[in-house]
């Protein structure tokens, strides 16, 4: 490796000094290492330098960081004001806008000036690293070192490589990453990289549902936060992002991908894109905010009815056996004949199928049949949110009951439209599959694909940590499924998938 990553002296510029250079300087700096600020624009980079110092001693304040810290660090932060100032570095890090012209251009600038030997980095987002470096007269010193907003906070780096990147560049920003503290994973140049490609089933899918009319947008983030244990929901996540981010986002992606209809896009975000209801930035998106606060969406009321009856469906007895007992708990009768009475409220527990589908095959009366997600939320006793389903024909009353009986022992409902693999079994499906499919296309390792998706996602689970815990067979017949019922190309199953569903082993395994 030609830079010591590890050494006293190390050098590191930074060019552009927005939110991000500033970021990458923070760290770099508490990390011992010397940092060359440049920005084109006149007093950009004294004034980095003020609020990076500024940050330091905010940390200070709180203890964070020692007086010592705060010295040491500050004193490790330089400014100049010309390019070839940054002669001295053995590592550059560009942070300035997204335009691949740009870019290219001033990493032909800084070929001019640099060591033979200095590793010029970008930390694109979304730019085609091997365009950057073919560029430039030594493509095979330059690599992707992608970081998240906020910097300090995130803690995961991309490092990219390109199809022209030599492997001791990777190597040593690998090594860089990880001395300033973050968790850094490896993955090939391809549309996201990892974490934004991975990120493609949240919220396209909860878009899709919407689209549908199944339920409303806050209903699905109630269940995606209550039931499958994700921080926020899909909207509450667009609305903080910000529609004029994350709709080009994207559709960027879906063409990168010539249209995969995995990261297919919705025209709804596309319209509030247009209609200017970015989100919290704009006081509306999907919800109306108040002084930074959302409006308060409407919660039903838990029904006083009450079924004659119950009938559960034996699709699957060990959840057959869970709901009964439950419906039992509240004195209602049982029943335990092979097929139900007249009037018995008919429960199914479809995985992947939608309650229409359930009730025709098993030849019960649609009126009274009402489907409940066992997949998330059914345990007995404890208050996570359950996800009951109704056919186009269930009635009120029988809706009703259902819902007063799921929710007997405290823990909210959620009563959704008919839908093919409900709403939290759909979503994370989809996430589920993409990881998979990242795997598959050996964009990044398997665990390298979970450690930088629950870092820069922030999901309970990586995608395929996620599919272990539920199961890969249930993963891939939820799948199945969908795309028996939709016919769309959306919910094809990974081969990565369906292979070690059908071995029977964990999606993290690699192949030998």
């Amino acid at each position: 490796m030609p830079v010591d990553i590890q050494s006293h002296s190390l050098c590191l510029g930074i060019v552009g000094t927005g939110a991000m250079g500033r970021g990458i300087a923070q760290i770099a700096a508490q990390a011992g290492i010397r940092v060359l600020l440049f920005d084109a624009l006149h007093g950009a980079a004294v004034g980095a330098r003020e609020t990076v110092v500024g940050t330091l001693g905010k940390l200070a304040e709180k203890g964070k960081i020692t007086a010592d810290a705060l010295a040491a660090a500050s004193a490790k932060l330089e400014v100049v004001q010309r390019l070839d100032e940054l002669a001295s570095a053995q590592v550059i890090v560009e942070a300035i806008v997204e335009n691949l012209d740009v870019k290219k251009a001033l990493f032909q600038q800084l070929e001019d000036i640099i060591a033979a030997d200095c590793i010029l980095a970008t930390n694109t987002s979304s730019l085609s690293v091997t365009s950057i470096a073919a560029a430039c007269k030594r493509p095979e010193r330059v690599g992707g070192f992608h970081f998240f907003n906020p910097v300090p906070l995130m803690k995961i780096v991309e490092v990219i490589d390109s199809l022209l990147t030599a492997p001791w560049v990777s190597e040593a920003l690998l090594a860089l990453g990880r001395r300033m503290g973050h968790t850094a994973v490896r993955a090939k140049d391809t549309p996201g990289f990892i974490v934004n490609h991975a990120g493609r089933g949240f919220v396209t899918e909860a878009l899709r549902i919407l689209g549908e009319g199944i339920t409303d947008f806050w209903e699905i983030d109630r269940i995606m936060r209550e039931a499958a244990g994700f921080r926020m929901g899909p909207f509450e996540l667009l609305d903080l992002t910000g529609l004029d981010v994350s709709q080009p986002v994207m559709e960027s992606i879906y063409n990168q991908y010539y249209q995969e209809p995995r990261y297919r896009p919705s025209a709804l975000a596309a319209l509030r894109l247009v209609g200017g209801m970015l989100g919290r930035k704009t006081g509306r998106g999907f919800y109306a905010y108040s002084n930074g606060a959302a409006a308060p969406m409407p919660v039903a009321a838990v029904p006083g009815a009450r079924a004659a009856s119950v009938w559960v469906s034996q699709t699957h007895p060990e959840w057959a056996d869970v709901l009964r007992e439950m419906a039992a708990a509240t004195g209602i009768g049982v029943e335990t004949d092979y097929t139900p009475s007249d009037e018995a409220l008919c429960i199914v527990t479809p995985l992947g199928a939608d309650a229409t589908t359930s009730c025709v095959e098993q030849g019960l009366d649609p009126k009274r049949t009402v489907a409940i997600d066992c997949m998330f939320g059914l345990a007995a006793g404890k208050p996570a949110r359950r996800t009951l389903m109704t056919t186009p024909l269930t009635t009120a009353a029988m809706r009703d009951a259902a819902h007063a009986l799921f929710a007997a022992d405290g823990s909210p409902v959620s009563v959704v439209g008919d839908s093919a693999g409900f709403i939290a079994q759909r979503i994370v499906a989809c996430i589920v599959n993409i990881g998979c499919d990242i795997a598959q296309q050996r964009v990044a390792s398997p665990a390298d694909i979970d450690r930088a998706v629950t870092l820069g996602l922030g999901y309970p689970k990586g995608p395929l940590a996620f599919g272990d815990a539920l199961g890969a067979r249930n993963v891939l017949q939820i799948l199945e499924a969908m795309q028996d019922f939709y016919g769309d190309p959306r919910y094809r199953p990974s081969p990565w998938l369906k292979r070690r569903a059908l071995l029977g082993v964990s999606l993290l395994t690699e192949e030998a």
